[in-house]
C-alpha cells in the first residue's frame, strides 16, 4: 500500500513539477512480467526533440517506494528491424538528483550516444528489474491454501515528459484473477491483461493499477550468500557457495502433514518448493552438496558440453517463511576461465547465484588469487562495494590476497561474467614444492640424527646415581616385606601347633614346633636387622624408614605375644588344666595378637603401595 500513498504524493507535486526539455515520447510501449517472484518491466521508447536545442540525455523516472526494490536497470539501442537491426549498445544509466523535483520521486538519466537535434528521434529499450515488490495477501495460509499475491502499478507510463501514445501488457502465471482494475481500453486474455493505447498524456500522467492473483511460483530468497572463488595455478578454480535461504511467499500457518504433502504434492503445498537447479559452467567437477548435518545425497547431476545442471532437495520441503542453510561446491578446469592480457592474468567468471530465480539480499563474492599476486584491479559491468583481505591457506606464508565484493538485491539478471586481472611471477608456483621439499628433508635429517645418538641420561650425574639408589632402596624394602611375611608364616605355623595340640595333647610335638620357629626367627631377625641398616643410612629412603620400622616394631612385639601365648597353652595342658580355663589364662593376650596381626597388615599394605 505504500506504492498507493506514493502515487498519491505524485499528484501533489505534479504541479509544481517543471517541465524538463522539449522532448517527448511518441511511443511507449511496457510489457510487465509478473510470472515469477521477480518483477521485471520492458518498456520501448521513441523519443524525439521538439526544441532548438540538442539533448543527450533522457530521464526516466520511479516511485521512491518502486526504486528502493529496483535491483537491475539497462538501456539499449533499439534501431533498425529485422536484419537490418545491429547488435544492441548499452546506454549508460545513472542516477540524477534535478532540482525542484518531488522527494517521492527517483530520477534516472540514460546517456545518448549522441545527442538529438530539432526534429531527431531514437528508440531504445529499457529493462527494470524489481524484487519483493510481490506481496503475499493473505500473509499467511495454511498447507491446503494456494498462494495469491498483489501487485501495484500506474496504468500511464510515469514521465517528465509527454506521452502521445502508450499501451501495457501484464503477464500472469495464472488465469485465475482475484481482482484488477479496469479502466478505459482494458482486455484480458487468459493470464495476460492489455491496457491501452492512450494518447497525449501530459508528464506525469499515472492512473493506480492494483492485480490480485493466484501465483504459486517458489520464492527462494537467499538472505545472505556467499561464494568463495579460489583460484589455483595447479589446474582448477575451486568454488564454495554458502547459502541461507528462506521461503519469501506467505508464510505458513497451522501444522504441516508430511503424508499429505507427499501424496498431493499440488493440492497440499501448491507454493512450497522441494528442489531447486543450479546451472553451472560446463566441464564442472567435483561437486558435492551439503549443511550442517554432512552430506545430503538427494542431489542430481548431469550436464553435457554445453552446460552441466545440478539438481538440491533441501532436506524438507520449504513452505513459506521456512528457513534452510546448505553448501554447494565444485570446481571448474583453469584453462576455461583464466586468461593472460598484456603481461597480467585474468579470471572471468560469473558474479551472481547460478541457482534459477533466486533473490539475493546480500551476496558477498571472495576471490581468492594465489599467494604472491600483485597489483590486482578488477572489472564489474555494475557497482559494487569493494574491499581486499588474506586467507591464509596451508604452505602460505604472507596469505592469499583476497579480492571482496558485495552487492544487495541481486537477480538472474546479475549472473554476468566479470574480471579480476592481477600479476603473477610463475617461479612463485615453485614455492610449495620447494617447501615440501625441504619439510622432507629436514625430516629426514632429523630422523637420521636421532637414530645415531645416544640419548640416555650420563651415569655420572646426580639425576642418575639418585635413580640408583632410589631403585636400591626399592630392593631393600621388597626384601624387608619378604622377610615380615615369612615371620607371619612362621606365626600361623605356632597357631597351628596350639590347634594340634587341643586335638591331640601331644606337647612334646608342640614345644618342638616352638622350638623350630625360635631358630627359624632368629635368622631373619639377623637378615633384617642388616637391611635396616643399609636403609637408615640411605638418603632416598627418609621418608618411608618410619614406616619400616614401626612395621618391623610390631612384628617383633607380635612375636614376643604369640610366644608367651605358646608357652602358657603347653604350660597349662602339662598342669592338666580345662579348656575354658585355659583360654581365660590367654584371652587379654589373643585380643592384642589379633590386633598387632591387623597393624601389620596395613602396614604392608601401605608401604607396597607406595
Amino acid at each position: 500500500m505504500a506504492l498507493k500513498l506514493d502515487l498519491f504524493l505524485i499528484t501533489l507535486a505534479v504541479i509544481l513539477s517543471p517541465v524538463l526539455s522539449d522532448l517527448i515520447f511518441s511511443k511507449v510501449d511496457r510489457r510487465i512480467d509478473l510470472t515469477s517472484q521477480i518483477v521485471r518491466i520492458s518498456s520501448t521508447i521513441r523519443v524525439e526533440n521538439e526544441g532548438t536545442d540538442v539533448v543527450s540525455e533522457v530521464l526516466l523516472i520511479f516511485p521512491v517506494e518502486q526504486a528502493k526494490y529496483l535491483s537491475h536497470i539497462q538501456a539499449t539501442s533499439n534501431e533498425g528491424k529485422g536484419k537490418a537491426k545491429g547488435s544492441a549498445i548499452n546506454f549508460p544509466v545513472n542516477v540524477v538528483y534535478p532540482k525542484e523535483m518531488p522527494p517521492t520521486l527517483k530520477f534516472y538519466s540514460v546517456s545518448l550516444p549522441k545527442g538529438l537535434n530539432k526534429g531527431d528521434g531514437l528508440t531504445f529499450d529499457v529493462f527494470a528489474v524489481f524484487t519483493h515488490l510481490l506481496s503475499p495477501f493473505p500473509e499467511t495460509i495454511t498447507q491446503a491454501d494456494v498462494q495469491f499475491v498483489l501487485f501495484l502499478d500506474t496504468a500511464y507510463f510515469l514521465s517528465p515528459y509527454t506521452v502521445k501514445v502508450q499501451s501495457l501488457s501484464l503477464k500472469l502465471p495464472e488465469a485465475r484473477i482475484e481482482f484488477y482494475t479496469k479502466l478505459e481500453n482494458t482486455k484480458i486474455h487468459g493470464s495476460e491483461i492489455k491496457y491501452g493505447p492512450y494518447e497525449n498524456a501530459p508528464p506525469y500522467s499515472f492512473a493506480l493499477i492494483r492485480f490480485h492473483f493466484e501465483n504459486n511460483q517458489p520464492f527462494p530468497v537467499a538472505q545472505e550468500l556467499v561464494r568463495e572463488i579460489e583460484v589455483s595455478h595447479w589446474g582448477s578454480v575451486q568454488i564454495t557457495e554458502h547459502y541461507n535461504l528462506v521461503n519469501g511467499g506467505a508464510q505458513n500457518k497451522g501444522g504441516f502433514s508430511r503424508f499429505d504433502y507427499q501424496t498431493r504434492p499440488f493440492a497440499r503445498g501448491a507454493s512450497a518448493f522441494s528442489k531447486l537447479v543450479a546451472k553451472l559452467p560446463p566441464r564442472t567437477h567435483s561437486v558435492y552438496y551439503r549443511d550442517e548435518i554432512g552430506n545430503i545425497s538427494t542431489s542430481h547431476l548431469w550436464g553435457n558440453l554445453r552446460k552441466t545442471d545440478l539438481e538440491i532437495e533441501p532436506r524438507y520441503p520449504m513452505f513459506g517463511g521456512w528457513r534452510t542453510s546448505f553448501t554447494i561446491g565444485y570446481s571448474l578446469p583453469l584453462q576455461d576461465f583464466l586468461f593472460q592480457d598484456q603481461g597480467k592474468r585474468f579470471l572471468n567468471i560469473s558474479f551472481g547465484s547460478p541457482i534459477n530465480e533466486v533473490v539475493v539480499d546480500r551476496l558477498i563474492v571472495r576471490v581468492v588469487l594465489p599467494e604472491g599476486s600483485s597489483d590486482f584491479s578488477v572489472s564489474v559491468p555494475f557497482s559494487h562495494k569493494q574491499r581486499h583481505e588474506k586467507k591464509i591457506s596451508h604452505l602460505d606464508i604472507d596469505g592469499r590476497p583476497v579480492v571482496v565484493l558485495e552487492k544487495e538485491n541481486v537477480v538472474p539478471e546479475h549472473n554476468q561474467h566479470f574480471q579480476v586481472y592481477y600479476k603473477f611471477n610463475s617461479i612463485s608456483m615453485l614455492r610449495e614444492p620447494i617447501m615440501l621439499i625441504f619439510g622432507f628433508f629436514v625430516l629426514f635429517v632429523s630422523c637420521i640424527i636421532y637414530m645415531h645418538s645416544d640419548m640416555s641420561i650420563s651415569k655420572s650425574s646426580p639425576s642418575y646415581l639418585a635413580k640408583l639408589q632410589w631403585d636400591e632402596v626399592q630392593t631393600v624394602i621388597q626384601q624387608v616385606q619378604n622377610i615380615i611375611n615369612r615371620c607371619l608364616t612362621i606365626h600361623d605355623k605356632l597357631d597351628a601347633s596350639l590347634r594340634d595340640l587341643s586335638r591331640t595333647g601331644d606337647v612334646q610335638a608342640c614345644k618342638a614346633a616352638r622350638k623350630a620357629a625360635d631358630a627359624s626367627l632368629k635368622e631373619l631377625s639377623k637378615e633384617l636387622k642388616s637391611l635396616l641398616s643399609f636403609l637408615q643410612s640411605a638418603q632416598q629412603a627418609t621418608q618411608i624408614l618410619p614406616k619400616v620400622e614401626e612395621l618391623v616394631a610390631k612384628e617383633r612385639d607380635l612375636q614376643e605375644r604369640l610366644v608367651v601365648k605358646h608357652m602358657t597353652v603347653v604350660d597349662c595342658y602339662e598342669k592338666k588344666f580345662g579348656g575354658r580355663e585355659i583360654e581365660n589364662r590367654v584371652a587379654s593376650q589373643q585380643q592384642r595378637i589379633t590386633t598387632l596381626r591387623q597393624e601389620v597388615d596395613d602396614l604392608l599394605e601401605f608401604i607396597d603401595e607406595i
